[in-house]
């Protein structure tokens, strides 16, 4: 079993700055990072450090080869990762002291992937693997089909929300990932229980996950409903805890684990990610999770 991944590979490039920048002032950051990043990596990461494999289907610029060295160190196939001349998706990130940020964001070549490419990356794939997408791409919704179309299992993330997902038919997608904000676009209702019923009225074929940070996840099928914790942490950087979340759920329910023990083990996950700074770096190994959960027991 495989999990095909045609997700974003972003470069964060990171500014500490006294205050944000106003128009027309030039500033002077005391600090510069440039960090690996991306809803697309980081959920491949994660379910590479959850111990599945993992091909991730994307493109970088030439001269960001590091990057898909560095996915490639920590366990992710990047055989169909691209390297292009055209520029990596980017954010230019300015972090403030008091720890409000401001971003612009940049989709460059993760927008510039074409259908033969698609194909040609799906062709290996049989019929119990699985294809992950997110939003920061283009074509998700014709990715979906051709993974309909070869009987792959498809596992959609609309993050962040956009009209793509208006594209994509419910009745071809496996497991969808949302949180609060995402299901309130998607149903078009504010409260829980609304989103509940929209789901299994739209989206009856689809196991639905929806997380709901510090008060944990709900998994949804029809009219069925299951609820997971989230662990009692302090947060110090959300950043990444919901890419972390979705990959090791992915990694253990596509290997077989049931879903009461797939979105436990996802949530022990995401409650180490959110104790750390950063985003791929902060993606804890499942050692460290078997680790936390072995403590609580």
């Amino acid at each position: 079993m495989k999990i095909f991944n045609f997700g974003s590979i972003n470069i964060d490039h990171v500014y500490q700055v006294p205050h944000l920048v106003k128009a027309g002032e030039t500033l002077s950051a005391s600090t510069y990072q440039t960090v690996l990043g991306g809803k697309g990596a980081n959920q491949s990461i994660a379910i590479a450090l959850a111990g599945a494999e993992v091909q991730h289907i994307g493109k970088l610029c030439i001269l960001d080869e590091q990057y898909k060295e560095q996915m490639q160190k920590i366990g992710v196939d990047c055989q169909h990762i691209q390297l292009v001349d055209e520029a990596s998706g980017h954010a230019m990130i300015q972090v403030d002291s008091k720890g409000e940020n401001a971003i612009v964001l940049y989709a460059g070549a993760n927008q510039s992937n074409s259908e033969q490419e698609l194909k040609q990356a799906l062709s290996t794939a049989e019929e119990d693997d699985w294809l992950l997408l997110q939003n920061e791409t283009n074509n998700v919704a014709l990715a979906i089909e051709v993974a309909h179309q070869q009987g792959l299992q498809v596992a959609y993330n609309p993050a962040p929300v956009s009209a793509q997902a208006q594209d994509v038919d419910p009745q071809h997608v496996d497991l969808l990932f949302v949180n609060q904000v995402e299901a309130a676009a998607i149903s078009d209702c504010d409260e829980l229980g609304d989103q509940i019923q929209y789901f299994a009225e739209h989206w009856p074929h689809t196991d639905v996950i929806l997380t709901l940070g510090k008060e944990g996840a709900l998994w949804l099928h029809q009219q069925q409903v299951m609820k997971t914790d989230a662990f009692d942490v302090t947060p110090v950087d959300t950043t990444a805890a919901g890419d972390t979340f979705i990959g090791f759920f992915l990694a253990g329910f596509a290997q077989g684990q049931d879903v009461e023990t797939a979105l436990y083990k996802a949530s022990a996950a995401a409650a180490i990610c959110v104790q750390c700074n950063g985003a791929s770096c902060s993606i804890p190994s499942l050692e460290q999770v078997e680790l936390l959960l072995s403590e609580i027991e």
